[in-house]
């Protein structure tokens, strides 16, 4: 079982090298210069960190940090930034646990919404087994790669 922890400032420079070394692969992969989470300067962590709308949560298991989820709250619509799962813990079911744990978070939320690489059929695919539904906005980025956008309502 995982757990989350609500970031706290002293946690960015581990939230920032977690972000690194977790999107690395799809950075080499589809070398988004612009728009990956692989090479974002340290200062856009700090500013997102300071945003009154976002949250990050350390997500943990067994005591142990294993990746990060970014929240940003629009009101009564969540949205699932980013998450990621350190590429050792991947594949185990533990971005499952941690959405679930996240969403039971926030239950005054009406949507939730997420986007990913369309390509990346693993992503498409978790997002879809948790209810989450394409919404059919598609952006494209580069050939070979774009940003599909999902949305889930939640019924009360």
């Amino acid at each position: 079982m995982i757990d989350l922890r609500e970031a706290k400032k002293e946690d960015l420079e581990l939230l920032y090298s977690m972000q690194l070394k977790a999107f690395a692969a799809l950075y080499e992969k589809y070398q988004d210069k612009e728009t990956s989470p692989a090479t974002e300067p340290f200062e856009r962590t700090l500013q997102r960190f300071s945003n009154k709308n976002v949250t990050y949560y350390l997500i943990l298991e067994d005591e142990s940090v294993i990746g990060s989820i970014r929240i940003r709250k629009q009101d009564k619509i969540y949205v699932l930034v980013q998450i990621l799962i350190l590429p050792e813990y991947q594949n185990k079911g533990l971005a499952q646990q941690a959405i679930k744990k996240v969403e039971s978070l926030y239950p005054d939320a009406e949507y939730w919404r997420l986007d990913t690489i369309a390509q990346e059929d693993k992503l498409c695919h978790l997002y879809s087994k948790m209810g989450y539904q394409k919404t059919g906005e598609i952006e494209h980025i580069k050939d070979g790669m774009d940003i599909v956008f999902f949305e889930k309502q939640v019924v009360h």
